[in-house]
């Protein structure tokens, strides 16, 4: 029963049967036909979260460049 490997399965203590009862919830749920979607929305869903994360450490980077120049450069007193 190895094929699922979700990390947050082991944070939250799920094991193989406890992900397979909720999969047939959500199959349950939804229907055969809408879980591609779920699927995909999910994904995208991610990705999109990621990306936001990436940009905004970025950002980060960016800023603490500029004050190091900033503080670099003498000033006029």
């Amino acid at each position: 029963m190895n094929l699922i490997s979700l990390p947050l399965a082991g944070i939250l203590g799920l094991g193989g049967p406890e992900l397979i009862v909720i999969f047939l919830i959500i199959l349950l749920m939804f229907g055969g036909a809408k879980l591609p979607s779920l699927a995909k929305g999910l994904g995208q869903s991610i990705k999109e979260f990621k990306k936001a994360a990436k940009e905004d450490s970025e950002d980060d980077d960016t800023k603490n460049e500029k004050k190091t120049e900033a503080s670099a450069k003498p000033g006029k007193n």
